[in-house]
This record gives C-alpha cells, structure tokens and sequence, in this order.
C-alpha cells in the first residue's frame, strides 16, 4: 500500500471511531430521557386522572327512591335531597294553611253540632228545657246566636233548629274537604320530589329544528292524491 491509501485508511478510521462515539453517546442519553418523559405523562396521567375522579364524585344526582320515601315520612325532605331549598316555603306554607283550614272547619263544626244536639235535647225534654229557660246564656245554642239576634228574631227554635243543623252540615262538608285538598297536598309533595329526582339531569336543550314542506298524501281507496304539508321535529 502507498502513503496515500494510508492515509485514507486511518482517515476512515478516525471517522468511524467518531460516529460511533456520537451513537454510543445519544443511546446513553435517549433511555434517560425516555424515562423522564414516561414518568412525566404518567404523572399528568394520573393527575388528569385523579381530577376527572374527584369532579364525578362531586356531581350530584338526587335518589328518586329515597327522595319518594323521605318525603312522605316527613314532608318537604324529598325537597331537600333534591336541593330544591326554594320550594321549601310553598311546601311548609301549604301545609300550615291546609291545617288551619282544618282546624277553623273542625272547630266550626263541633261548635255547631254541640248546639244543634243540645237544642234537640231542649225540643224533646222539658226537664232540660226548664233548666235552660232559667238561664239561656249558658247553653250552646244560645251562645252561638249571631251578635244582636235572639232566637225569636231568628224565627223561633223551630227554624233556628233547622238552621243549625244546615251549620252543622256545611261545617263538616268543609272539614272533610279541608283534610281531602290536605291529602293532596302531601301527595303532591311527594310527586315533585320524585319527578324532579328523575328529571334532575335532564337536558333541556333550545336545539330542535322543525321542518315544514308540502307533500303528496296518497289516498289508499284509489282516488286521486291529496296535497298537504308534513311537519318533522329533529333533535340536534
């Protein structure tokens, strides 16, 4: 071999030498960074994921089961496991003028059937009459008379007896209605937790397009067609 090519060996040597130091260099370094990335995606990964954990678990979904039965042993609850705190006055409101209704009918309604047995009483025995002529104040039905009425201005005990039994049967007409529209309020209550438990998460999206175009109805007793218009609805 001449000078020249030995030259060009050891030039091709050096070189090699070189890219191989380079590769060996970049394989050493390409693991570390490697790992470095793997460990920081995994990291953020798990970060990600603990975040998107924690927001599941915060969402809120009311039980219907639990909001129906809740809200009938103490009424409103069902309301209060829905979160629906602002329907909490209308509730409790309600049931405190359904028990005054029932209260004020109730009473109206003992009062007037006290006097009218008491002036049944007075009609059918006259020892009890003689009782009550001595001192009419204290008896019911004379107690119950309007302010400034007497029973003779009335029309006597005849037609106050017939008036007081009309009283007496309104009165309890009243109650019982009173204690019906009561009943239906409860249940009432109760419906609305359990409809607003279910429909809680639902989506009341303004997305609906609606199409009208004209058409041909086909008449299938074999006449001749009838145009008309068809309406679709789509949800988005």
């Amino acid at each position: 071999m001449n000078k020249n090519s030995y030259i060009l060996v050891i030039v091709f040597l050096l070189i090699s030498a070189g890219i191989q130091a380079q590769l060996d260099s970049i394989k050493n370094q390409l693991p570390k960074d490697t790992v470095a990335r793997v460990l920081v995606n995994k990291k953020v990964t798990a970060e990600i994921k603990q975040v998107a954990d924690t927001l599941h678990s915060k969402v809120f979904k009311p039980d219907p089961s639990r909001a129906v039965w809740m809200g009938a042993i103490i009424p409103g609850y069902g309301q209060i496991l829905n979160k629906k705190y602002w329907k909490l006055p209308i509730v409790y409101g309600g049931f405190l003028g359904c028990a005054y209704a029932v209260t004020w009918n109730s009473g109206r309604y003992q009062s007037y059937k006290t006097a009218y047995l008491d002036i049944i009483r007075y009609n059918s025995d006259d020892s009890y009459k003689s009782i009550v002529d001595k001192n009419p104040s204290a008896v019911s039905f004379y107690q119950i008379l309007p302010p400034g009425y007497t029973i003779e201005r009335i029309g006597g005990i005849a037609q106050w007896t017939t008036i007081l039994q009309s009283a007496q049967d309104n009165a309890r007409r009243y109650r019982d209605l009173s204690i019906i529209i009561t009943i239906g309020f409860y249940a009432l209550t109760i419906v609305d937790a359990y409809v607003d438990a279910q429909l809680y998460d639902f989506d009341i999206s303004p997305n609906l397009s609606m199409h009208v175009q004209p058409t041909l109805m086909e008449n299938r007793y074999g006449l001749n067609n009838t145009l008309g218009l068809q309406c679709s609805i789509n949800l988005k």
